[in-house]
């Protein structure tokens, strides 16, 4: 009886698993393509150094590429462990986001972010470019799913109530998506406005497209969890580029991909931010 009741709940995971598989290859395609400014449609799947179409059957994600080692069918090159690293991980963000969401439109809200997160942490890590057409298209997606699931908007319901102000659904929502938005692009670009004054060079230490990343996150989830976004990502692209530049001084002049950091710091985030912030407020009524 157990193993009946338990057989759905797995086929469920399984599916979630294989449908991230499916949209971790089609996410490959845009990473490698979009920094070009190629079509993700057309041509089909091809091999990058040879340029010979992918058979099906040597296209089915993670399978194909252990049992052809790796390497080409035709030419023998051999294929980027990015191909795998991606299918794996939007595999991983679907299973996540299955178990933690609570109905059917946090889970597609929590994996359309993800993916969009993907492909900008990858193309920020293989080319150091965030395309600005996947971050428009994530704040629009973003803004759109206010609408339908609520973005925490505390902070603007708070400041809304001391004006006497009554915020109804959707109406609530989008303005935290909106604010999230502002917050979020609003402070790196602050950032990097003073640290360009500061130093008073030409360098930029935070690019446009870091900029628009936190845009999107902002307009998906609102202005707290952003603000955690930005605090962890920093933090943890500041601990791997100091302890590397101590390691080696050749990273002294690396140029180091601040986006895939956030990006990874947003997927964190949008799985797991409201409980940490709940276990926070707990531990803080404790104190």
């Amino acid at each position: 009886m157990t193993a009946l009741l338990l057989f759905p709940l797995m086929l469920s995971w399984l599916v979630a698993a294989i449908f991230g598989l499916v949209f971790g290859s089609f996410l490959n395609v845009c990473i490698v393509r979009l920094p070009r400014g190629e079509s993700i449609v057309r041509p089909a799947s091809h091999c990058p150094q040879c340029h010979t179409p992918i058979h099906w059957y040597d296209n089915v994600p993670l399978v194909s590429f252990m049992i052809l080692g790796g390497r080409c069918r035709f030419c023998r090159n051999r294929i980027s462990i990015l191909y795998p690293i991606v299918e794996a991980s939007t595999a991983c963000l679907f299973l996540m986001a299955f178990r933690e969401s609570v109905s059917a439109w946090a889970f597609a809200k929590a994996v359309v972010f993800g993916m969009v997160m993907i492909v900008l942490i990858f193309t920020d890590l293989r080319e150091r470019i965030i395309p600005h057409a996947v971050t428009i298209f994530g704040i629009a997606v973003g803004v759109m799913f206010s609408v339908f699931y609520p973005v925490n908007n505390s902070l603007i319901g708070w400041l809304a109530g001391r004006m006497g102000v009554v915020l109804a659904e959707p109406l609530s929502s989008l303005l935290g998506a909106l604010s999230g938005a502002l917050f979020g692009g609003g402070t790196l670009f602050s950032v990097a406005w003073i640290l360009k004054r500061l130093s008073g060079s030409s360098k930029e230490y935070l690019g446009f497209g870091d900029v628009m990343l936190m845009f999107v996150v902002g307009a998906f989830w609102g202005i707290p969890l952003t603000y955690l976004t930005i605090l962890l990502g920093s933090l943890a692209g500041s601990l791997v580029a100091v302890t590397m530049t101590l390691i080696n001084r050749r990273f002294r002049s690396f140029q180091w991909p601040y986006g895939s950091f956030l990006g990874i710091a947003a997927v964190g985030v949008s799985i797991w931010g409201r409980a940490l912030f709940t276990a926070y407020l707990a531990w803080e009524r404790l104190r």
